[in-house]
């Protein structure tokens, strides 16, 4: 029986009724939910996706290859370089372009600062969903040291369009090593107040714990991804397989937490802050020298102007929210026939149903916050 029809079913049994939650904005945009209630218990619970759709696959057909490095930004522009790479990378196997070795470095680096951006807008939002105030308060303030670095980085705080085809727009700039340990640092010595502002703290366990468990089995059912997946202990992480920074050479290993609640999903964001800040380390360490673009396309004009031979190519990175895939088809000419998105987020929206079914109304915008979905990311 489709979701649809078990709906229409619920809402005709006089002990059930449906409430429409949303579409306003519940703090990270547009979304609404059609819930089925026996009393405050859910029932039944559909996810209506589409609210602020972005329509970026169809405009990407009529824009030049280089002009949809910004375009697809936009779905998660919190998490841009993530984005931004998966693209590129299609982009880079239709040409057959290799990579210089330092501009691989730089990605890494890069995408990693943005994904401790993004778990600290999902913590905080998080936060404001169940009442914290205080954990989105100090989330949204240490996420502008990331957003600083990664502007003193690219000239942008969102939206950076700095990789392109071939490799990226620049070198670090100068003393940003200096910065990027001081913030660091600053990093490390708050993570111990986010974990005793959440342990200590009985309001946020018990909005939390054993709330929206997704076991193992389910997850992998489902086909959830990201942070969402290793909350509930599967070892799956787009870094360990994908070829689009230096995470090999790094000896990568991801975080994984056993739970599957809301409160696992929101403990593991902030052990893969650490994660990625150690990454990142290694990354400034072991970065070589040498150029950051490929001689093929140094300037942005040879990538305006360039016809891309005619085949197809499919990329898998880990943006902040789990698995990004870019399908991407040329046809010989200077835009593409064919781009197609699976988003995070988009993956990510079954699991509203098999993790609230059972639960209380109440417990909606706690597990809602702990899944970090984005709507404008599966809206693409």
């Amino acid at each position: 029986m489709r979701m649809e029809e078990i709906s229409e079913e619920k809402s005709t049994d006089r002990r059930t009724m449906n409430l429409p939650v949303g579409p306003q904005h519940p703090g990270s945009g547009h979304m609404r939910l059609d819930v089925t209630l026996d009393g405050d218990v859910i029932v039944d619970i559909k996810p209506d996706i589409g609210w602020v759709h972005r329509g970026i696959e169809k405009i990407a057909e009529s824009k030049k290859f280089v002009q949809i490095v910004p375009l697809i930004e936009r779905p998660a522009i919190l998490d841009a370089p993530n984005m931004n790479v998966g693209y590129v990378r299609a982009v880079e196997k239709i040409i057959g372009l290799d990579v210089p070795e330092k501009a691989k470095y730089i990605r890494t680096i890069l995408c990693e600062l943005s994904r401790i951006a993004s778990h600290l807008y999902g913590i905080g939002i998080l936060g404001n969903f169940i009442g914290a105030t205080t954990l989105y308060m100090w989330a949204f303030g240490d996420r502008e040291t990331i957003l600083e670095l990664l502007q003193k980085f690219t000239g942008a705080r969102l939206t950076h369009s700095f990789f392109l085809p071939g490799g990226v727009r620049g070198n670090p700039p100068e003393n940003f090593d200096e910065e990027l340990e001081s913030s660091f640092r600053y990093m490390e010595n708050r993570l111990p107040d986010y974990k005793a502002l959440i342990f200590d703290n009985p309001v946020v366990r018990a909005r939390l714990e054993d709330v929206g468990v997704i076991d193992e089995e389910k997850a992998r059912k489902i086909g959830i991804t990201g942070p969402n997946l290793r909350a509930s202990g599967v070892k799956y992480d787009a870094r360990m397989v994908g070829d689009y920074g230096v995470y090999g050479e790094l000896d990568f290993e991801p975080v994984i937490k056993k739970g599957g609640d809301s409160f696992a999903r929101l403990m593991i964001r902030i052990d893969e802050i650490r994660e990625s800040i150690k990454l990142i380390r290694r990354a400034v360490e072991e970065m070589p020298e040498g150029p950051v673009m490929s001689k093929e396309t140094r300037s942005i004009s040879a990538l305006i102007t360039k016809d891309l031979p005619e085949g197809e190519a499919f990329s898998r990175v880990e943006c902040g929210r789990g698995e990004l895939t870019t399908f991407l088809v040329s046809d010989g000419g200077k835009k593409p026939s064919r781009l197609r998105l699976i988003t995070p987020s988009f993956r990510n929206v079954i699991a509203f149903r098999e993790a609230l079914v059972g639960h209380r109304l109440a417990d909606i915008p706690a597990v809602y916050g702990s899944l970090d979905y984005f709507p404008p990311e599966a809206d693409r």
